[in-house]
């Protein structure tokens, strides 16, 4: 398999701990989709990533899409339950951390590639509340629990750290550990463990 994508996106690095974590062999491939240049077009349509080359050629794309495959091509490690409330509930605490990450994205979006004079400060500041109220949520979620879901690491967990990598990433001046040191907590048990250490992101 490939994985393409960039060492910034907190969406491919979801992805790469989640390989990790299956211990699962892959080939990645490095891709700017700002560039002139790039191909990512030629197997995703819509010219994001991260996107998977599977061993037939086929190509997968998005995310959450792509972590629910990889995790039925192993049982080492198992991320998402089965069926039931569990299963509901990862897939709804990744469905926040995504959301917080898509705010945030948002946000440099507009302030990196549109024009100072045509900035829309209540619009950044209304995706600023968006990723302060994730934030607020994945803390009262977490409460004292030592996960997100259950008592071992699942992708609600990996999905929330890669959220909170990716805010303290680009937004250091958020203290999000400061006013939730529960969160704070979770994520440096979670960025002790190989799979994050390997994937922070970087550029």
């Amino acid at each position: 398999m490939k994985l393409l994508g960039s060492l910034a996106s907190p969406y491919v690095r979801k992805v790469r701990i989640v390989m990790a974590e299956k211990k699962l062999e892959y080939e990645f491939v490095l891709e700017d989709v700002w560039s002139p240049d790039s191909t990512i077009a030629e197997a995703n349509p819509l010219g994001k990533v991260p996107c998977l080359i599977m061993e037939d050629g086929g190509a997968m794309f998005d995310s959450r899409v792509i972590v629910e495959y990889l995790d039925t091509m192993s049982p080492v490690g198992k991320l998402i339950p089965g069926s039931g409330r569990e299963r509901a509930s990862v897939k709804c605490w990744e469905a926040l951390a995504d959301g917080v990450m898509d705010a945030g994205i948002l946000i440099r979006l507009e302030t990196l590639l549109r024009p100072e004079e045509k900035r829309s400060d209540e619009w950044v500041e209304r995706q600023h509340g968006k990723v302060r109220a994730g934030i607020k949520a994945m803390a009262s979620g977490l409460g004292e629990a030592p996960f997100c879901v259950g008592t071992h690491i699942s992708l609600a967990d990996i999905a929330v750290g890669c959220a909170l990598g990716w805010i303290s990433f680009r937004f250091p001046e958020m203290d999000w550990r400061g006013d939730h040191p529960n969160l704070a907590h979770l994520f440096e048990k979670l960025s002790d463990r190989q799979s994050f250490r390997d994937t922070f992101p970087t550029v």
